[in-house]
């Protein structure tokens, strides 16, 4: 059968074929917008007992365009899907049999052929442009982007995927004119965040279309641009994020007092100096003057005995994801830095767990997620829906997580 499939007839014959496993890509119509935003050119599909894909064209300009019911028609005949993004591809079909690779540090970018880069090069203000470019040269990429699809499956990371879809469908809305005075762009009403977990400690950044959400600046004023879609925003703060998951790891009790004050009695400081003194432990290794405390002395055992299996087992597995920190695709490795990958992996998988429970909460509301850095979410609040915020903070309070509430109008006046 040829790779173009562009009449019902093959339609049916992939579709009886009933293939056990296939990888699954989709061409979207514009290359620069979001999923969400965005529609199917043409689905690729390389079955794994077949020697080459096919393509199924959705809105091409030179070919027999299908619909997306005979799309799901092949798609719903295969018994397991494995994709590059599972998060992006359930943007386009909600499809529970797609399956995705652990994140890896080394990120594949797939390499577009020179008339991917001519279009769009020429027209970098026009959206649809995949709809034009020769279907081809789709096909030669999909070809390229399956060669290089390796990995092994971690069933955490297709939850994950279901969680940062949902979080990514909520989307943040703007005051227009404040947006593109800020960002020197023009924006619809909401704009779309995007989670990448492919990263080389799996915490995920989150950028998209020029904009770090991660890292907005708290200053400038660009904060107001973001502004409630309901009555207001509140943001629940974790503190002391990774001393709490490290005291957990150690079987270390802080009791129910704030860490941060446990730690400044240990030193004999204040309450910020000691936020200092804690987090350049963490990350930049114990100091001599505190390695006999007790919460010390167990974390530097940790470490060892951490840096111990890395370097004799090859590798380690953290707790939760059951991710692997793998000694030969990592870099100028030591004991403490493999402690804050773990520590950052942990945070993230326990982030996924607990979005999981706030989005079951949310399940028919106004009120919506929609924001997540790292120990921090933003909710765009229905004050009609008040009740549900006690809910939400038991999800945190079940992972004994101790949060700080702030409300505001806008992005930049939380407090």
């Amino acid at each position: 059968m040829y790779w173009l499939i562009e009449d019902l007839n093959h339609i049916d014959i992939l579709s009886k074929i009933k293939h056990q496993a296939a990888y699954v890509e989709v061409i979207p119509t514009s290359h620069n917008l979001h999923p969400i935003e965005n529609e199917i050119c043409a689905l690729y599909i390389r079955p794994r007992d077949d020697s080459k894909g096919y393509i199924i064209p959705v809105n091409h300009s030179e070919t027999i365009n299908s619909t997306i019911e005979d799309c799901l028609k092949v798609l719903n005949s295969i018994e397991n899907i494995h994709v590059r993004d599972r998060k992006e591809f359930l943007h386009y079909f909600c499809i529970k049999h797609c399956y995705q690779h652990s994140p890896s540090p080394h990120t594949y970018i797939p390499q577009l052929t020179p008339a991917h880069n001519h279009i769009y090069n020429k027209y970098p203000n026009t959206q649809k442009l995949n709809t034009i470019v020769p279907i081809v040269k789709h096909y030669e990429t999909c070809e390229q982007n399956y060669n290089n699809f390796k990995g092994e499956i971690n069933p955490f990371y297709n939850k994950a995927a279901l969680v940062f879809n949902q979080l990514e469908r909520a989307g943040i809305k703007v005051d227009q004119s404040l947006f593109e005075q800020y960002f020197d762009k023009e924006a619809n009403e909401f704009i779309y965040t995007q989670y990448n977990l492919n990263t080389l400690t799996t915490r995920p950044s989150n950028a998209f279309g020029g904009i770090n959400f991660s890292t907005l600046n708290k200053d400038n004023g660009e904060r107001n641009c973001f502004i409630p879609r309901n009555d207001l925003f509140i943001e629940m703060d974790i503190s002391a994020y990774h001393p709490t998951l490290l005291a957990s790891l150690l079987d270390y009790d802080f009791g129910d007092v704030d860490i941060h004050n446990s730690f400044a009695q240990m030193y004999g400081v204040d309450y910020a100096k000691s936020k200092e003194i804690t987090f350049k432990q963490l990350y930049g290794g114990i100091w001599k003057e505190y390695k006999e405390i007790e919460f010390f002395k167990k974390t530097q055992t940790y470490i060892d005995d951490l840096w111990k299996q890395f370097e004799t087992q090859g590798y380690i597995k953290c707790p939760i994801s059951d991710h692997k920190f793998i000694k030969s695709e990592m870099e100028n490795m030591n004991p403490q830095k493999l402690l804050n990958y773990l520590l950052q992996n942990l945070e993230t998988a326990n982030n996924i767990l607990i979005l999981w429970d706030i989005f079951k909460i949310l399940r028919g509301k106004n009120t919506k997620l929609v924001l997540y850095v790292f120990d921090s979410f933003l909710f765009d609040m229905d004050e009609n829906e008040q009740d549900i915020l006690q809910e939400i903070i038991n999800v945190f309070k079940i992972k004994n997580l101790q949060t700080k509430i702030k409300k505001g109008t806008n992005y930049n006046n939380i407090k």
